[in-house]
């Protein structure tokens, strides 16, 4: 199982980016989809999911209003929009995949890829 993540960079306060995460080696339309992120020197936090379908999502505290989570299953691939961007949001980004929806702790995700970093300048 490969999870390919990308789009991540350098971006001002306030801004977007696009997140994409590519998924091979599983079926897919079989996972929830998840994205984590993990600040220099914190613990990987829960950012959103997304059911197999992509009918429901959910979403962490912090993010929630500001990122939306999304899959487009012909491409095997979930996306994370970010607006409203903070320098709190730093940190390096995860995708993973769950059996399961509406799990949020990193430990129950099956399949975890290498992260893309994402960096917000005040």
């Amino acid at each position: 199982v490969q999870l390919q993540a990308s789009g991540g960079g350098l971006v001002q306060a306030g801004g977007s980016l696009r997140l994409s995460c590519a998924a091979s080696g599983l079926t897919f339309i079989s996972y929830v989809m998840g994205w984590f992120r993990q600040a220099p020197g914190k613990e990987r936090e829960f950012v959103a999911a997304i059911s197999p379908s992509g009918t429901n999502d959910y979403y962490g505290d912090s993010v929630r209003g500001r990122f939306t989570i999304s899959r487009d299953n012909a491409k095997n691939t979930v996306y994370l929009q970010l607006s409203n961007l903070k320098p709190e949001d730093t940190a390096l980004y995860f995708c993973a995949a769950d059996r399961y929806f509406g799990r949020r702790r990193a430990e129950d995700y099956d399949y975890w890829g290498q992260g893309t970093k994402v960096t917000v300048s005040s």
